[in-house]
């Protein structure tokens, strides 16, 4: 760690690039925490950047990456920006040697996204990923009870997530309708989805995928324009984890569904099921039930120690503050950090093989993490 960089307990300033999920998550995340100060933030528009700036006692107000990196007071740096943009900046943040918080998906492809690993490294700085579920205090426990062989040797399991945020064909088109700058629901939602299975299963031996659009224009509202939409609505996929379990994953943003979020996992000793009937929070809301084989299902406590310290109205802020929590501790004690950019690689690894598999119409293997890297 650079001397420069290297922090001595104090408050670590971090300039926030991306006002959409940035001003809703990032900045009152980062001004939760305690250790960190929002101290610059981006906008393309100067005047929406000093708006918000304003708005949020922020000293400076950039529309030029460039710029902030050059403030004194900046030794890291948030991305929420829309997928396309995320190499780029996030290779100019490492190259200025700032730590990184990166949303997901962290670029549009893995060898895009090996890249940013590998300079990470290189400049001996901490970057890490929004993966919040790895922080979400339900999820912790399924992931505790998977690791005690609560269900035993696991048989098969199933993934559905289902929302409606592209539901309405009303919705405007944007970068999101565009596969070209990373939109879709599996980027949305996969991107989460298959970092989730590496953790808690570990890495995917092959995948069969198969996309679909359900509304396939939409209308610019910059010109009123209809145009079409060439990015997935809803994906299907079928993996076979490294271990040799069966597992299948649905995925849809354009439904209307009465439990959104749920994974099941049935082995020869038991059951397990993680989910969530929360419709407006996709991290509040989960529980956990289990049943030995032959029992009935019952609800299993979450514990006081992986509850939330603070609860926010937006769940997202709960699991996001986790996330900041851990990469700050890793920017005082210069250790590595997991997720890093390492499981970012691994995420869009994954979203590449399935949209070959989706494009072709074929089983594809996945090559494991260390022989991508």
């Amino acid at each position: 760690m650079t001397a420069a960089l290297k922090n001595q307990q104090g408050e670590i300033g971090v300039a926030v690039i991306g006002t959409g999920f940035g001003k809703k998550v990032h900045i009152p995340g980062l001004r939760a925490h305690n250790r960190t100060q929002v101290v610059a933030v981006y906008n393309r528009d100067l005047d929406k950047a000093k708006e918000i700036a304003q708005s949020n006692n922020i000293p400076h107000a950039c529309s030029s990456l460039t710029d902030i990196l050059e403030l004194p007071q900046v030794q890291a740096v948030t991305i929420s920006t829309p997928p396309f943009l995320h190499y780029e900046m996030a290779k100019q943040v490492l190259q200025a040697g700032k730590h990184l918080l990166l949303e997901k998906p962290v670029t549009l492809n893995a060898t895009e996204a090996k890249e940013l690993y590998y300079l990470a490294k290189e400049k001996n700085v901490v970057a890490t990923v929004d993966f919040e579920f790895r922080f979400v205090p339900g999820w912790l426990l399924f992931c505790e009870l998977l690791a005690r062989g609560y269900v035993g040797n696991k048989r098969l399991i199933t993934i559905n997530w289902f929302g409606s945020s592209r539901a309405n064909p009303k919705r405007a088109w944007n970068w999101y309708s565009q596969k070209d700058k990373g939109g879709g629901a599996l980027g949305s939602l996969g991107s989460h989805t298959f970092d989730y299975i590496h953790w808690l299963f570990g890495e995917v031996r092959r995948v069969n995928a198969h996309f679909t659009t359900a509304i396939s224009h939409r209308e610019d509202s910059a010109t009123g324009e209809l145009k079409s939409v060439n990015t997935d609505d809803t994906c299907m996929l079928m993996l076979e984890l490294a271990d040799g379990t069966p597992c299948q994953v649905s995925i849809s943003a354009v439904i209307y569904a009465p439990r959104t979020h749920g994974i099941e996992v049935y082995g020869d000793e038991g059951t397990l099921i993680l989910a969530s009937e929360n419709q407006k929070d996709y991290i509040h809301g989960f529980r956990v039930w289990g049943a030995k084989a032959g029992k009935q299902l019952t609800e299993i406590e979450i514990p006081n120690r992986l509850m939330f310290p603070n609860n926010y109205a937006d769940g997202r802020i709960s699991g996001f503050l986790r996330v900041v929590d851990q990469w700050v501790g890793a920017i005082d004690s210069g250790e590595s950090i997991i997720p890093s950019l390492r499981e970012g690689v691994y995420s869009q690894l994954l979203m590449d093989m399935s949209h070959e598999s989706n494009e072709t119409s074929n089983w594809v293997n996945v090559p494991s993490l260390d022989e991508f890297l």
